[in-house]
């Protein structure tokens, strides 16, 4: 009853103008601020390692923000996968190297947690012509992933496959000409991971974008989704030309090095609340 309550709020919320459900973001972004305490630390702790030269007060500042930001992202969510395709597509604003996505090769997205990850991914699922696939974590209560699964396959016959799943039929689709949306940049299981840098931190991080775009034969592209008061700017950024190669440490250092250049540009957009830094090296104690 709870998860239909809450589609069902998302449904009304869908309906109101974006200055009024970006309010109701910021209030809801200071009220968790304020109640969430473990998930206030987590970022914040997060943010102290990343930025080490904050002051404690614009530090408390920006994980103010990255908490507002997160809210205000959340429920935009109602007009992404309820409101009218119209107004998606008038919110959603494709800049930069588009022609990028055009064309059948094989074509890794690196999109990382920026609180617009789907506002991204909606603008390219919807505005282009191609048919783009993405990895998931299940969500644990069955009503919440099936909302969550028909707001991401919405617009054009996009293709989710659950973490959980073999890679097989990922790397099938991609070899097929079907884009890979990836967001590889978070904590998920240390046994597959590596470890490098992240803000000069040591991250165990998936290698999982050199080694898919490199059995699938696939060109890099990052693809960055900006929170802006009309909406969201999804920006499309040239290739890269040296990832992947036959090292793939070497990669995933060099694709945390560029996300946090991409990060310093807007850090209060980042997904701070998540325990980027939980797993560690032998012999290093937890910041957590």
């Amino acid at each position: 009853m709870l998860n239909r309550l809450g589609v069902a709020l998302m449904q009304g919320l869908a309906r109101l103008p974006l200055a009024w459900l970006r309010g109701l973001g910021w209030l809801l972004g200071l009220l968790l601020y304020a109640v969430a305490a473990p998930r206030r630390r987590v970022a914040r702790i997060n943010l102290g390692l990343c930025f080490p030269d904050l002051s404690p007060g614009a530090l408390q500042a920006l994980t103010r923000r990255s908490f507002v930001c997160f809210a205000q992202a959340w429920l935009d969510r109602a007009w992404l996968w309820h409101g009218a395709p119209a107004v998606v597509r008038q919110r959603l604003h494709l800049t930069g190297e588009l022609g990028q996505l055009d064309g059948v090769a094989p074509l890794v997205i690196f999109a990382p947690h920026f609180v617009g990850l789907d506002a991204g991914w909606t603008a390219l699922t919807q505005q282009l012509p191609r048919r783009f696939t993405t990895i998931y974590t299940r969500a644990a209560q069955p009503g919440l992933d099936a909302w969550i699964q028909a707001g991401r396959q919405r617009f054009g016959g996009a293709r989710l496959f659950a973490r959980i799943d073999a890679a097989k039929p990922v790397l099938t689709a991609l070899r097929a000409g079907e884009p890979l949306y990836l967001l590889p940049d978070m904590n998920f299981d240390v046994i597959d991971s590596v470890f490098v840098p992240f803000f000069g931190v040591p991250a165990a991080t998936l290698p999982s974008l050199s080694r898919f775009a490199r059995l699938g034969r696939a060109r890099v592209v990052p693809v960055l989704s900006r929170l802006t008061r009309t909406g969201y700017e999804v920006q499309v950024l040239p290739a890269w030309t040296d990832v992947p190669s036959d090292d793939l440490q070497a990669d995933t250092a060099l694709m945390n090095q560029r996300l946090a250049a991409y990060i310093s540009t807007m850090p209060e957009q980042y997904y701070w609340v998540h325990k980027r830094f939980k797993d560690r090296p032998p012999g290093m104690p937890s910041v957590y």
